[in-house]
């Protein structure tokens, strides 16, 4: 019993360094990666919204937003949403790898309260 205490607490240690060291790695490709605060925003808000959603929010094209999917799914930073075969999702936030997120702009935050108070 003792001996599977020890292997328990060294694959502990094992899987701490691990991850910061893959933490670490994460955080140089996202940098390289998303190289503005549209692109940032764009990727913090992919995580099943719609490309028409996240164009508006970013105000870019959705066109923009599909072709950064298409990079980052490449780059593996990205992945196809499980329950959306068109949409994509992050694969990591930025706020755990320590990337600040833009702000998203007030006048388009205050539209998609109206909208949702409208039931539109």
């Amino acid at each position: 019993m003792d001996n599977n205490k020890e292997i328990k607490n060294i694959l502990k240690e094992i899987l701490k360094w691990t991850k910061f060291q893959g933490m670490q790695k994460v955080k140089q490709v996202l940098e390289t990666a998303l190289d503005t605060d549209t692109k940032k925003l764009i990727y913090e808000l992919s995580n099943g919204n719609s490309s028409p959603k996240i164009a508006k929010t970013a105000s870019v094209d959705p066109t923009t937003v599909r072709d950064h999917w298409k990079d980052w799914t490449i780059i593996g930073i990205a992945e196809i949403h499980p329950n959306y075969r068109k949409r994509c999702r992050k694969v990591f936030s930025l706020e755990e790898v320590g990337i600040e997120v833009p702000v998203i702009k007030e006048a388009t935050a205050n539209e998609d309260e109206e909208e949702n108070e409208h039931g539109r």
